[in-house]
């Protein structure tokens, strides 16, 4: 299964030519490949990442509806993990609103 998590853009660099950014997923940052998207994202956009790249641009409201699948499937024994995170990313998102 491959699976892709929501995240929002906090930082956007060149780095040699690749544009990367700092993408926080329910306050675990971590960079991100940027360079497929770099053209549609600014700060404060949410993407689609796999596998350390963005692969698409989303608007918070689905960002939003994903992290709530993202919980409902936490209850999947071995998917534990995303319910730290689907829940930290829906307080994120809830504060903003």
């Amino acid at each position: 299964m491959c699976l892709g998590i929501p995240g929002k853009i906090t930082a956007i660099r060149d780095d040699a030519g690749l544009t990367m950014g700092v993408v926080d997923f329910g306050g675990i940052r971590r960079d991100v490949c940027l360079q497929y998207v770099s053209d549609e994202v600014a700060i404060g956009d949410y993407v689609i990442v796999h596998v350390g790249f963005a692969i698409t641009k989303m608007d918070e409201d689905e960002a939003r509806r994903t992290f709530e699948v993202l919980r409902e499937m936490s209850q999947l024994e071995e998917l534990d993990w995303m319910a730290d995170v689907a829940d930290a990313s829906l307080k994120d998102t809830e504060k903003r609103a």
